[in-house]
């Protein structure tokens, strides 16, 4: 196995592609949460005209499929200059998975007890300091179930890379794709950059595997 991974990373490119795949999951990941965390607090818990129906439309955009919107958001960067780079995958990941994100992270901030905020306040925390230490901490269960799901779902992702990078900046599942058709009985090679590919997500999961069925079901038991 050792033999056939030093094979893939320099003549077959993998070592390239596996970089290109940290650069596209990494900022894919981080920037949808980050963003989510700040709407589902204001959804769950400011006060302003409209957020109903605010979040009854991402509950809506759930439903969009990624096929419907690769066009239109391909031509709109092709305007802007993005395409072939990678601002361009992590704002279009960014953009499809927010919905998902701030659903599951509005219900678990919806379902912590009211009392905790009202104390807060009667102390004189502004919303940045009940954010930092009532938010943060409570949701982190939630937080790493996202995050390995985002993470997991970009990783594997061919369709999104493949139209906004192409060929010009290969990410793991497009080597490997490739290697499918272009080595033929080179099965060694194929199962090396398989396991090559698995290796970074394995990790991540284990590391945040405790989170994960608590986050998932603290964000699915309040709508």
């Amino acid at each position: 196995m050792s033999c056939s991974i030093k094979d893939l990373l320099n003549p077959r490119g993998m070592g390239r592609a596996f970089l290109n795949s940290v650069a596209v999951t990494i900022p894919s990941t981080i920037l949808p949460i980050a963003i989510a965390l700040f709407a589902a607090y204001a959804l769950s818990w400011m006060k302003f005209k409209g957020r109903y129906a605010v979040f009854a439309i991402l509950v809506g955009l759930q439903v969009v499929p990624i096929q419907m919107t690769l066009v239109p958001v391909l031509r709109m960067f092709a305007g802007m200059g993005l395409n072939g780079t990678f601002p361009a995958v992590w704002l279009f990941h960014t953009g499809f998975g927010l919905p998902y994100a701030i659903y599951l992270l509005r219900n678990t901030m919806s379902a912590l007890p009211k009392d905790l905020f009202e104390s807060a306040y009667l102390d004189g925390a502004d919303h940045w300091t009940i954010f930092k230490t009532i938010i943060l901490p409570l949701t982190t269960p939630a937080i790493a179930s996202l995050a390995i799901y985002q993470f997991l779902w970009v990783w594997n992702d061919l369709l999104v890379s493949l139209i906004f990078l192409g060929g010009s900046k290969p990410v793991m599942t497009y080597q490997i794709s490739n290697m499918v058709t272009s080595l033929g009985a080179g099965w060694h090679l194929l199962t090396a950059a398989a396991f090559l590919s698995m290796l970074l997500p394995m990790i991540v999961f284990f590391a945040l595997q405790r989170y994960f069925v608590r986050g998932m079901m603290a964000g699915a038991v309040k709508g």
